[in-house]
């Protein structure tokens, strides 16, 4: 079992902490958090340990598991890794492209691992369908949230469509060459409400929209390629398939059949793919520690986590091009 400990008790960081004294591939030393009346309550009401030094609770860990706000990941993640310690960070990375990529050479220069919390790649309804999305062509994501004053602190962009931006890189195998956006602050000081058009090398196109000011939740992204469209509802953990293939000569009473300009004749068939519940925030901290365990690559590394940040980034600067 790996030693962890977790840097942030909040809401997110209390979930991380009851996750990780359930795991049965963690031990879990104790937490660290600036707020000292909040660590001596969380203390007391959960029995975790609290360590009242940063420093001390890094040394007694062999992973430290990054749940603060985004402005201090980078500080926190750079102690750990000069510690030699593997690190699990929340999403987005860090705050700034720079940070990013100095933590990318760190982890390389103390040969540790690190993973970020993009949660979404371990949700149910993506996971079962993720090796059925092949080259897709259109991409349409949209991900609205009922007003919450929790992470108003960020742009919308980095609060929720970092998610979708995130999944859309997982199973786009090509490089972002525009981006055109526009985002809209209702009641918050960066924008609440933002739709980015990213178009890739290989002529990919996905439409992505974020709200944290709707009446009500949605989490769905929807995929079409050739002979193929797969949707995908996170909030939901359901997906739909459909797929066609070339129709048989002599279909039956109930096949459903399509026929071109060209006279060319499809058959329409849908997929209905296993999902199993699962706690997508325990599988993505017991996968790094496998990919620890194992020496293999997590699956969302920190350069994954760095690409998903400078897209997003990109979209946040797009807001204001006269601005650059």
């Amino acid at each position: 079992m790996l030693k962890v400990g977790v840097l942030g008790a909040g809401h997110l960081g209390k979930i991380h902490l009851r996750l990780l004294n359930e795991s049965k591939k963690y031990e879990l030393v104790g937490f660290y958090d600036a707020d000292s009346s909040n660590g001596d309550k969380v203390s007391s009401e959960f029995g975790y340990t609290y360590f009242k030094s940063l420093d001390d609770l890094i040394s007694a860990v062999d992973v430290v598991d990054i749940v603060t706000p985004t402005l201090s990941h980078y500080d926190c993640a750079k102690k750990a890794i000069e510690k030699s310690k593997h690190i699990f960070i929340e999403k987005p990375i860090t705050h700034t492209l720079e940070e990013a990529n100095s933590l990318l050479e760190l982890e390389e220069e103390y040969g540790v691992k690190g993973q970020v919390g993009h949660v979404e790649r371990f949700n149910p309804a993506f996971t079962s369908v993720k090796h059925a999305i092949k080259d897709p062509m259109f991409i349409e994501a949209h991900r609205l949230a009922e007003f919450n004053p929790r992470g108003t602190d960020v742009p919308v962009v980095l609060d929720l469509m970092i998610h979708d931006i995130d999944a859309i890189l997982s199973v786009v195998n090509s490089e972002v060459i525009q981006v055109n956006a526009s985002g809209v602050s209702v009641i918050s000081q960066s924008p609440d409400i933002a739709n980015a058009r990213l178009e890739f090398a290989n002529g990919c196109v996905a439409n992505l929209t974020a709200s944290r000011i709707s009446l009500k939740n949605m989490r769905k992204s929807r995929f079409f390629q050739k002979d193929a469209y797969i949707s995908v509802d996170f909030l939901e953990k359901k997906v739909e398939v459909v797929k066609m293939k070339n129709a048989p000569k002599e279909p039956g009473d109930f096949d459903m059949i399509l026929q071109n300009a060209e006279g060319i004749k499809k058959q329409i068939y849908f997929e209905n793919p296993s999902i199993e519940a699962n706690n997508a925030i325990l599988d993505e901290l017991e996968s790094f520690a496998d990919a620890i365990n194992n020496n293999t690559t997590p699956v969302v590394s920190l350069k994954q986590g760095t690409q998903a940040l400078k897209v997003a980034l990109q979209i946040i600067a797009a807001f204001n091009p006269n601005k650059i």
